[in-house]
Order: structure tokens, then C-alpha cells, then sequence
């Protein structure tokens, strides 16, 4: 066995201990977790939203939720792949629902409310989400489903798996195909 192959044994296995901890609640554990998968969490963020404010908002949204549902993940060795795929459900998210606005100073200094939008902003947020929701429509249903489940109603893998009585391995397939197909629904409209 490679010294390598060893290593990443290792890493696993301690991470894996990590992971066990934080699911009974050593706040130290998930600290060194978070130290471990904070700049790929960002990093997946910051690919889907390119925007470094609103990748280390979700980013901390990501860690937060870990934290919150650590105990559903079944098997502690899945948790790379279950953190980087929160990672990029909840930056989807953020980039279809147009997530929270930063203030922004105005020439008094005066920071305006994060909620204030402009009239013109309002107006493309809601025909980009109406884009999506139609989209959406002339995909198949076991398509919208999938998509609605993972991005909407912010079911995990294994809560789909269990939802659709399916491997979670056809789940990320079908998730990864009804991703494809609701972007090609959306070229027309985005052209």
C-alpha cells in the first residue's frame, strides 16, 4: 500500500471520528470540520453565485444547516460529499431566488435597508423566478420532482432516496440529468 493510499485511509477514518463527535455534539469536532471544508464550501459558492459577498453568506448558511441536520448523515464517511453537496444546493438556490441584497452606502454614508429593492429589480427578480417555475412545468415530473425536492423543499439525498424509494447513487444521476434538461428549458428565455 502507497504512502498515499495510507494517508488518505487515515484522513478518512479521522474525519470520519470527527464527524461521529460533532453527531454527539462536540462543538470542538465540528470546529475542525469546519476549518477542514470551509474554502471548499466557498469555494463551490463562490463558482455558483460570483459573488464573494454572497458565497461566504451561504457559506456560513451551508455550516449552519450542517451543524443543524449533522445527525441524519448515516454514514460519517459521506461527509465530504454531503457538505459540498448542501454547498451547491443552497448556492442554487440563492442564485434562483435572487437571495438577500447587501446595504449599500448611499452618498450620506447612511446604510440603506437590506430589504429595499428598486423597482427594476423587483420587476427581473420576479421574471426570473416566473422563468424557472415555467421551466420547470414542461419538464417531466419525475424531473420537477427531483428538482422541487432537492432545491425547493431542501430534502438531502437520503431524505430523497427514502422520499423515491431509490438508490441515493440514481438520485444525484437524476438530480445531475433534471439540472441539464431545466437549463436547456431556460436557453430560450435567457438568449
Amino acid at each position: 500500500m502507497t504512502a498515499t493510499l495510507m494517508d488518505t485511509e487515515a484522513l478518512q477514518i479521522d474525519r470520519a471520528e470527527l464527524v461521529r463527535a460533532a453527531q454527539n455534539g462536540d462543538r470542538d469536532a465540528f470546529g475542525r470540520l469546519f476549518e477542514q471544508f470551509q474554502r471548499a464550501v466557498h469555494a463551490i459558492a463562490l463558482r455558483r453565485l460570483g459573488n464573494d459577498a454572497e458565497a461566504q453568506e451561504v457559506c456560513q448558511e451551508v455550516f449552519i444547516q450542517a451543524m443543524r441536520k449533522i445527525d441524519q448523515l448515516r454514514d460519517p464517511r459521506c461527509f465530504a460529499g454531503w457538505i459540498r453537496s448542501m454547498a451547491s444546493r443552497m448556492s442554487l438556490n440563492r442564485a434562483v431566488r435572487g437571495g438577500p441584497r447587501m446595504p449599500v452606502l448611499s452618498d450620506s454614508f447612511e446604510v440603506a435597508e437590506p430589504d429595499q429593492q428598486t423597482p427594476l429589480g423587483n420587476v427581473l427578480q420576479e421574471e426570473s423566478r416566473v422563468q424557472v417555475h415555467r421551466g420547470l412545468d414542461r419538464l417531466s415530473s419525475l424531473d420537477r420532482a427531483t428538482l422541487v425536492a432537492f432545491y425547493f423543499d431542501g430534502r438531502s439525498l437520503i431524505e430523497m432516496s427514502n422520499q423515491f424509494r431509490t438508490p441515493v447513487g440514481t438520485i444525484k444521476r437524476r438530480l445531475h440529468v433534471a439540472r441539464k434538461r431545466l437549463a436547456r428549458e431556460l436557453e430560450p428565455a435567457m438568449a
